[in-house]
């Protein structure tokens, strides 16, 4: 491990870069990339998430690998430029909008609205998308949300979901059914465990399915980067997956053995203190010889990320000094050698969100920072 961090820290100081920025191993990233079209079941096609990979050179670069033009988008301010960035992409919305975010997107019409494919999840929305395309006077693409089990919302029963489509407005085109099954890897053994919630979610899945037209099942879209590797068989034609291709913590699960962390916030480390807690030394001296708090530490430049830390090796946060956004303190082992102008390295614990927070993301190959990619808008 600390051969690995010391080629990041050097490719990071030969290319200038001395404040916090979210780095991108391109070299693991294509080795997830390969283990995906290895375990993919070819019978599925990969839906890549825009919101855990929101970087539009990342996209590209893993949708050229995979051969796929097909995006699950959950914000329209991405949604916009995913479409003007891929003249053939088609776009799933993966949690239902807001009738005035999609009124405002449609209205807008400086981009090709007719790729995307909405997500209805009640009766009641069903209505207010009709509606819509009356007012807009154009057509528009459906998909329902199914609960599969994850219980997040969306059609509870084939029965309802027949019921929706025996309803359908006359300008909505119903394209399929997402159903998103988050909660099979998390259920205990008591319960069945991972293997069984899966194969129920995908009978529940089925059932939905049999609910539909000919006509109407283009999209039948289930799983997450934790399960897409996991279904074979089953009626699907798609999964969806994103934070698998970077790995950040929160996704080290069975379903994803094999692959590799490909994204680290790097950061510089300001000082190396031998820390003391405001007030009496003796606190200070008591809390250490009780191991609460650490006789070595470091700030680093910036913190209070959804991450982490793996570099120093034994660097830990502490609870008496807290989280902090500017210098955040960070305990190490007394043995630790790190020394102000040394990178400090962090998991992230998602990618959505954490991909965004440092502007361009630089890109490490062969050992070296090759390129910066420009990060998709938070807002």
């Amino acid at each position: 491990m600390n051969a690995y961090f010391s080629t990041l820290s050097d490719a990071l100081k030969q290319a200038g870069i001395f404040q916090p920025c979210l780095l991108l191993d391109r070299d693991r990233l294509d080795s997830n990339i390969a283990l995906v079209k290895e375990r993919l079941d070819p019978a599925l096609a990969a839906r890549l998430v825009d919101k855990s990979l929101a970087c539009l050179p990342l996209l590209a670069h893993i949708g050229k690998a995979l051969g796929t033009n097909q995006f699950m988008t959950f914000h329209p301010p991405i949604s916009e430029v995913v479409l003007k960035a891929f003249p053939d992409a088609d776009l799933l919305y993966g949690k239902p909008m807001p009738i005035g975010a999609a009124r405002a997107a449609l209205a807008k019409a400086d981009a090709d609205w007719s790729r995307v494919c909405w997500l209805i999840d009640s009766e009641e929305r069903l209505a207010e998308y009709g509606a819509l395309a009356d007012e807009l006077g154009t057509e528009l693409r459906i998909a329902f949300e199914i609960d599969v089990g994850l219980h997040r919302g969306g059609f509870a029963s084939p029965e309802a979901l027949s019921k929706a489509l025996n309803a359908l407005p006359a300008r909505l085109h119903c394209d399929g059914v997402m159903a998103y099954e988050a909660h099979a890897p998390h259920i205990p053994g008591l319960f069945g465990g991972p293997t069984k919630a899966l194969a129920r979610a995908s009978e529940k899945a089925a059932a939905f399915v049999a609910c539909l037209g000919a006509d109407q099942r283009r999209i039948l879209n289930i799983g997450g980067s934790k399960t897409a590797l996991l279904h074979h068989g089953g009626t699907a034609n798609e999964v969806s997956m994103g934070s698998a291709f970077v790995l950040p913590s929160d996704f080290d699960t069975s379903g994803l053995d094999g692959f590799q962390p490909a994204a680290f916030i790097a950061t510089p480390i300001l000082k190396v203190v031998e820390p003391m807690l405001p007030g009496p030394p003796a606190v200070t001296r008591l809390l250490q010889a009780l191991g609460r708090f650490p006789r070595k530490g470091c700030y680093l430049y910036g913190g209070k990320w959804m991450a982490e830390p793996v570099f120093p090796e034994g660097m830990k946060t502490n609870g008496l000094l807290g989280l902090s956004s500017n210098q955040q303190f960070m305990g190490l082992p007394a043995d630790a050698t790190a020394r102000p102008g040394d990178y400090a390295f962090l998991r992230p614990t998602q990618s959505e969100a954490v991909l965004q927070q440092f502007g361009s993301i630089a890109v490490f190959s062969g050992g070296r920072i090759i390129d910066r990619w420009p990060v998709l808008p938070m807002a």
